[in-house]
């Protein structure tokens, strides 16, 4: 288990000039990006035992982290 936040500029390097422009002019990617950073965040804090959870509960965030990255990376695809 990593204790590294995912942060999608490093997920995502080679599209951060994308990522800025798509946040700034397409609402669901916006929403997409907070609801990636929420749950990363959370992810973050149960790793690192800030926040701890359950391990149902942390898996159930990890396949949501990912649900949302895979949205992620299909819009930044199309671009």
């Amino acid at each position: 288990m990593s204790h590294t936040p995912h942060e999608l500029a490093e997920e995502f390097p080679q599209d951060v000039q994308k990522i800025h422009a798509l946040k700034t002019t397409d609402s669901h990617f916006a929403r997409l990006m907070e609801a990636y950073h929420d749950v990363n965040r959370a992810v973050h804090r149960s790793e690192t035992g800030i926040e701890p959870v359950d391990d149902f509960t942390e898996q159930k965030m990890r396949k949501e982290r990912m649900a949302l990255k895979d949205q992620i990376a299909t819009m930044l695809a199309k671009v």
